[in-house]
């Protein structure tokens, strides 16, 4: 559910409910989808719990080990966020369990016409932790 961050968002919904919860939509032209979980589903291929103490368990995932090199798994913000300079800030917390099937973690921002711009990326995590 929501904070008090305008677009912040800690996953612990039911189910799939999470894409209304958050403010968040799959792209529906990706090849697959992000989910929600705790470690039950991740096993040992990714985290326990999430990265906040106490009872937050729930995160968002993609099991990249069943995809080809180049699918993608793509979620939006279904809010517009005004363009800024250096009022809005993008935060967020990751885990990449060093496989050969991870791929490259990308934030985009998209700009009025809809062209993607590159504001970060990642292919691994450097330590197993968030």
């Amino acid at each position: 559910y929501y904070t008090s961050i305008p677009g912040s968002c800690n996953f612990e919904t039911q189910d799939q409910e999470w894409t209304t919860a958050c403010g968040l939509t799959q792209d529906t032209s990706d090849d697959f989808d992000w989910n929600i979980s705790n470690s039950a589903v991740t096993g040992q291929t990714g985290p326990h719990t999430d990265h906040t103490p106490g009872k937050g368990r729930r995160f968002l995932y993609v099991n990249s080990s069943t995809q080809k090199e180049g699918n993608r798994a793509r979620i939006m913000t279904t809010k517009l966020f005004p363009a800024s300079l250096g009022v809005c800030r993008v935060r967020f917390w990751f885990w990449m369990f060093a496989s050969r099937q991870t791929g490259v973690l990308k934030v985009y921002t998209v700009e009025e016409h809809g062209m993607d711009i590159l504001m970060w990326s990642s292919s691994r995590n450097e330590e197993n932790k968030w």
